[in-house]
């Protein structure tokens, strides 16, 4: 991987990888299936920055948070889905 980490960059939002038992919670919650979440690509970034960082190898269809921050309207969560590519 390069020296460069994006997670770092001002206009990266935070990335987490979700719990297997909080993503079925999530799924309940909302009502919603991952099929009809938005995807990210195994091959992104911030991905490969996680699983360095952690050590392990992300699957897909596992989710992730990604948490902005925005000065006028606070806080706002998203999750996406692993996919292959």
């Amino acid at each position: 991987m390069s020296d460069y980490n994006v997670l770092e960059h001002d206009n990266v939002p935070e990335h987490h990888l979700v719990d297997i038992a909080e993503e079925k919670k999530i799924m309940t919650k909302y009502n919603i299936g991952k099929d009809q979440l938005p995807k990210i690509r195994k091959s992104d970034p911030c991905i490969k920055l996680i699983e360095e960082a952690k050590g392990i190898d992300i699957e897909e269809g596992r989710l992730i948070r990604i948490v902005r921050t925005h000065a006028v309207s606070g806080v706002s969560v998203a999750y996406r889905v692993v996919v292959r590519g």
